[in-house]
């Protein structure tokens, strides 16, 4: 019987010791196959656009397709619950924004949690948004808009392209800095917004800077501020909103990669490498600075980090603010 008993035992060790060399060959030899990038968002916005400059170069330096895939909805959440539930083998992957960090303090629920269930891999670019106003108020700068709209409680307003999204919270973030008490109207997007701000009906907006460049170069919007610490180089002659007196203001939109969790790490950090490598290629600075954005290429841990203070922070804006919980 002890001699059964051990012989049990060897067998169910050499047993799970062989279950084990399918995904360390897996490992080793990835990527094998094709991967998928899923984008939380529509065909042809900013955050589509990066995920498929990426995807290409990932695919140029690893000899695999990089197949990105579209899942808009609830935010960017679809996509996210999509990922968050699929096999953490290395073959799917989320391209996702800032936004994903707002989501546990926006929504009333989530089908995932985007802190346990998702893996930070690597955080590619940060980019700034920019206020800006119509032309047709009467404040010029950033100090007579701060002046008029204490003067005027309420009768102001700025536009949103999402309740809850990183744009309305830096706008909040600028209201609770400067005391100012502005209504803020909703728009399905960005392109309706500045049309409307052209057209006088919405007097302001914090607008990603890719999106507002085109039309403040054309005279037909105002910029009053960056929402970084540093200017943006395409635009040098905005100042930021913090060397314009709103102390230590400083908020910034990000790109990056998730996995589901349970990915091997051997695979994170090849992602990371790979993604360094491709940021730092020539072909793809020029092509991120037409878009105003900054390369970063963070390691896992920084990236976390990054995540947990925006998460913290966004909480707080949506508490402080009192934006109700979405469905």
């Amino acid at each position: 019987m002890r001699y059964q008993r051990v012989a049990g035992a060897l067998l169910a060790v050499v047993g799970a010791a062989c279950a084990c060399l399918p995904a360390l060959a897996q490992t080793s030899d990835w990527p094998s196959r094709p991967m998928k990038w899923v984008v939380g968002f529509a065909p042809g916005g900013a955050t589509d656009i990066v995920a498929r400059l990426m995807a290409a170069k990932y695919q140029e330096i690893l000899k695999q397709p990089v197949i990105v895939e579209n899942r808009a909805g609830a935010g960017g959440n679809t996509g996210a619950d999509a990922v968050a539930k699929s096999t953490p083998d290395g073959y799917t992957f989320l391209f996702a924004v800032n936004g994903l960090a707002i989501s546990p303090s926006i929504y009333a629920k989530l089908p995932f949690d985007p802190d346990t269930d998702l893996v930070r891999v690597t955080n590619f670019v940060s980019l700034a948004n920019i206020l800006i106003s119509s032309n047709k108020l009467e404040a010029k700068t950033l100090a007579e808009l701060v002046a008029l709209a204490k003067a005027k409680p309420g009768a102001l307003n700025y536009g949103s392209s999402g309740v809850g999204n990183s744009l309305h919270l830096t706008m909040e973030v600028f209201k609770r800095e400067t005391q100012t008490d502005i209504v803020m109207v909703p728009f399905r997007g960005d392109a309706p917004l500045l049309q409307a701000m052209m057209s006088g009906d919405v007097q302001l907006a914090v607008v990603p800077a890719p999106a507002a460049r085109p039309h403040i170069t054309a005279g037909s919007v105002r910029a009053l501020g960056v929402s970084t610490l540093r200017r943006i180089p395409t635009m040098p002659d905005v100042p930021s909103l913090a060397e314009q007196g709103v102390k230590d203001f400083d908020l910034q939109g990000w790109m990056g990669i998730f996995a589901p969790r349970g990915i091997p790490r051997e695979i994170v950090m090849r992602m990371v490498e790979v993604g360094k490598q491709a940021l730092a290629s020539p072909d793809m600075q020029p092509k991120l600075a037409a878009l105003d954005l900054v390369p970063l290429g963070s390691t896992p841990e920084e990236f976390e980090t990054l995540w947990r203070a925006d998460r913290e922070r966004f909480a707080r804006v949506v508490k402080d603010a009192k934006i109700p919980k979405q469905e």
